[in-house]
């Protein structure tokens, strides 16, 4: 059995059972689906204040190590925090519900302009197919009912807020006291593991922070500068809705390899409809942004990599788009890297168990 253990053969019947695991997992979607939905819509406070608690105790931590009483250094972050976060929602949140209004009213002008297009293109190109202007059209109206779906679902979700404004609110006290007992809660988190688990537990843990702790918050930093400059740049160049395409921007840039493709596709789409020239001027702009995002931001902000392979990347991307779309491409890298550690202590744990054996094994 030890003989077999160190095979090709073995690796490969894990590696089946995992990917068997997963898709029964996505086939009962229907099932386990509604049921995370309740526990996240319920957990959903406790979820985000630990994660602002988890980005920001290293801050606390360097102010803290620099000199500052921890008391101090919590009140400093957690103010600038907090504080920054809410004025930026408070004068920002109108203006891109007003612009997400007024792109859902012109939708039908702007589906007008591209069919007007495609009609002098086909008009210009006489061997084009036949059918192939139905076929554009028909295209044409998906994509108008799609997006002006998405832009009133979104404006409806932003809306909504408002409702949630109890849930919301305890999300600072939450980062707040996760911040100033971290060491406490971790304490706490182990103790509620068992005994013979714990060495484990705690070096897993571990091994995840240091695994995408840094990736995190350099991606959120990363990404915050990438829209404001993306924001001022169409704003300079006099786009429509500059704020919304450089939230677009900003937040597709999270996904590697895809998100500048995605984040291009709606502002050049936008662009279209003014000119042509436009057009140009966004994809430069767009590519300075990704050039300016990998050779200078990327490589100091978020520094090493997960070193995870591109085609894992990518088929993690895959599946995290058919599980939960938009959510699922940007959790889709996290969630792998989580899963590498797993796979990596599993493997240590069981070789561990199989020595262990051979060691008590009576001769």
């Amino acid at each position: 059995m030890q003989r077999f253990r160190g095979t090709w053969l073995y690796k490969l019947f894990w590696l089946l059972f995992i990917l068997i695991i997963l898709y029964v997992l996505l086939l009962l979607k229907p099932f386990w689906a509604p049921v995370l939905r309740v526990v996240l819509a319920v957990c959903l406070p406790l979820l985000i204040g630990g994660f602002i608690a988890y980005i920001l105790h290293p801050l606390v931590e360097f102010l803290y190590k620099n000199g500052l009483p921890r008391g101090l250094a919590i009140l400093i972050i957690y103010i600038l925090f907090f504080g920054g976060t809410a004025y930026g929602v408070y004068r920002g949140l109108p203006l891109v519900i007003a612009q997400m209004n007024d792109l859902s009213e012109h939708l039908p002008q702007f589906a007008d302009q591209y069919r007007d297009g495609v009609v002098y293109l086909q008009t210009s190109m006489k061997h084009w197919p036949d059918g192939l202007q139905d076929q554009i059209d028909e295209r044409i109206e998906r994509f108008e009912l799609w997006l002006s779906a998405n832009v009133s679902n979104s404006i409806n979700m932003l809306m909504q807020l408002v409702n949630y404004a109890i849930a919301l609110a305890v999300i600072p006290f939450i980062s707040f006291y996760l911040l100033k007992d971290f060491e406490h809660v971790k304490k706490a988190a182990l103790a509620l593991t068992p005994e013979k688990w714990r060495p484990s537990a705690a070096a897993f843990i571990r091994d995840v922070d240091r695994s995408i702790g840094g990736y995190l918050r350099g991606q959120l930093l990363d990404c915050l500068l990438i829209g404001f400059l993306s924001f001022v740049a169409f704003a300079i160049l006099g786009m429509k809705y500059p704020i919304l395409l450089g939230i677009i921007i900003g937040v597709t840039n999270v996904i590697p390899y895809f998100g500048p493709v995605l984040g291009a596709i709606p502002v050049s789409v936008i662009a279209a409809t003014i000119s042509l020239k436009f057009v140009l001027y966004v994809v430069i702009i767009v590519f300075v942004l990704q050039f300016i995002e990998s050779n200078i931001l990327s490589p100091f902000i978020v520094g090493k990599s997960l070193h995870l392979h591109p085609l894992f990347i990518i088929i993690a991307l895959i599946a995290g788009e058919e599980i939960a779309g938009i959510a699922g491409l940007i959790l889709a890298v996290p969630a792998l890297a989580v899963l590498k550690v797993a796979i990596i202590h599993a493997r240590k744990t069981l070789r561990f168990s199989g020595r262990t054996n051979q060691v008590d094994k009576p001769e």
